[in-house]
Parts: C-alpha cells; structure tokens; sequence
C-alpha cells in the first residue's frame, strides 16, 4: 500500500511516560532483586505493561496469580494495583517476606473502603469487574456491604437501602468523563450518597486524559503507546476516539501502520502511565524516519518532579 505523505505535525502530550507510582513500583523491584536475588516472585504484573513485564522476566522474577506458586519462606511483591488483606494474611501465615508496591493513590482508597464499612456505610465501586485493583479495593469493604458498578444498567439494578447510608469509591484508572456520568446518576437515584470531593481517579489518569483532550482538538489521528491490558492506555484511547478522532494503541513501534497516517496531517502521540519512555522515543524516531520534514511539538513533562516514597524493602 502506497502511504501518502502529507503528515506535518507530530503533537506530544503533555504528560507521557511512567506516572510516580510507577516509577516507584519498578524501582522496588529492581531493588528487590539486587537484595534478595533470583528468583524474585511479585503477585501479579507488577504494571500492566508488556515490555516491562517481559525485561524482569529476564532478570529473574517469576510473575504468579496465586500465593500458592510462591515457596514457603521466599519473599514476594505485591504489584502497584492493591491487594485484598486476606492477601496479606495468607502471606504471613507461610513465613513469606511481603514488598508492599501498592500505588500509594490506591492505599488511599484502600483507607477509605475501611473506614466506610467500620461505619455501616453500603459501599457503592465504581471500577471495571476483574481488574486487579478493583478486586484488591473490593476486599477491605465488608461483603455484606459492597455494591461493584461499571456501567449505567448496574446502576439501574442497584438495590442499596435508601434508608441507610451509602458512599462510593472509584478505581483510579477509569474515564474521568465516564465516571463523572456515573457518579451524577448515582446521585439522582440516592441523593444523599456520600463520597470524596471529587472521584478518586488518580492525577497521572486525569493529567493524560486532559493532555489528549487538549491535542485531539486539533490532531486528526492520536496514537496510544500502551499495552492491551494496561486500563489507563485504553481509556485514553477511548478518550480521543469519542472525540471523534481515528484512535489507535500499540504495544510497541512494531505494531504502528503507517496506513492510520495516510491522508493525515497532524498526529497526536501519548503515553499510559505504565509505559516505558523508550517506547515513546522509539516512536517518534520511527514516525521522523517516514516522514521527512515532519515537524515534532513537545513541552516539558508536567509530572517530572513528582516521586512517590519507596517501601521498607
């Protein structure tokens, strides 16, 4: 296929690369594994990113779904996404040294859960069903009081008690503008549910969704450097595609089509918060390569100076 060359402008987002919780987790685990060695076990992806996942892999660490694959005595990581305090409990009670690498952002929700059901509060989470950090989130909410909601038909199928109190929380990770959507019909059908200031959607998640509002309305195509599994990265995707702008996300620079560029002048490029640098970089040398006299437009990171303390290791 023939690509017309008529792309001008490749438009950086203003905030790309790891987000600080991150940078964080993986700074635990490289620390981890000069301390401890090989192997190295971490429950769950430690970020949902291929290419960081596949580089530990090949140092040594041993990614598991369940405590049962980590040998007694041996020391495991548990990922930036939260885990459920039974999690903890069992870990403990087979001798494993526990690496807490929990998103701080997430141990704030984590907090919150805990204080609504100390308090008889129904607890209403709004998150996508199966994504690790919902189910960590789910298990410090007592049972008897949690309601999961990820769509507006589960919100029409609620049945919390109106005449008791109820809250909700929110994964990090989703839509700012979906969530806001969710949180308004929450309060038209119980208007006296409680909640914090604003959704817990972390900085990182609404600092790229507002740098791809900002490019995407002026980008006639926008692609997402973030691996399938990776929340963040698909709802930015999402975000530019509502837009109406032709949206793509790729792993790698390996699965860029230059054909999502043909006819195209002007191509936003962004990040999910568990994306590598380099493969931002790898793509911008890829699409310089292309597309001679391409012109590139990139402010400086907003998030650069933002760090997240590191845990006892």
């Amino acid at each position: 296929m023939t690509i017309e060359n008529t792309l001008k402008e490749i438009h950086v987002a203003a905030t790309h690369g790891f987000c600080a919780g991150v940078a964080s987790a993986i700074e635990v685990v490289d620390r981890a594994l000069e301390k401890y060695g090989r192997p190295l076990f971490v429950r769950h992806e430690i970020v949902h990113n291929t290419m960081v996942i596949e580089s530990f892999e090949k140092q040594g660490v041993v990614f598991v779904e369940e405590l049962a694959e980590v040998p007694s005595d041996s020391t495991v990581i548990f990922s930036a996404h939260g885990t459920a305090p039974g999690e903890y409990t069992r870990a403990k009670e087979r001798g494993l040294t526990i690496i807490d690498a929990t998103c701080p952002l997430v141990s704030k929700i984590h907090r919150e859960a805990v204080r609504f059901s100390e308090r008889g509060i129904q607890t209403v989470l709004i998150g996508h069903r199966g994504h690790q950090e919902l189910i960590g989130t789910s298990g410090y909410v007592d049972q008897d009081l949690l309601f999961i909601v990820e769509n507006e038909d589960d919100i029409d199928h609620l049945t919390c008690d109106p005449n008791s109190p109820i809250g909700f929380l929110t994964q990090t990770t989703l839509s700012v503008d979906e969530t806001s959507d969710l949180i308004s019909k929450l309060r038209e059908k119980y208007p006296d549910i409680k909640g914090p200031p604003k959704a817990d959607i972390c900085y990182a998640t609404t600092n790229r969704q507002n740098a791809i509002k900002e490019i995407a309305s002026f980008c006639d195509v926008i692609i997402v450097c973030g691996s399938p599994t990776s929340s963040n990265s698909n709802r930015l995707r999402e975000t530019a595609s509502l837009m109406g702008v032709d949206s793509y996300i790729i792993d790698t620079v390996d699965e860029l089509q230059l054909s999502w560029l043909d006819g195209k002048t002007k191509c936003g490029v962004t990040s999910g918060a568990s994306v590598p640098q380099s493969i931002v970089d790898d793509l911008l040398t890829r699409l310089k390569k292309s597309f001679s006299g391409v012109s590139i437009f990139e402010s400086e990171n907003i998030e650069k100076d933002i760090k997240f303390p590191l845990p006892n290791i």
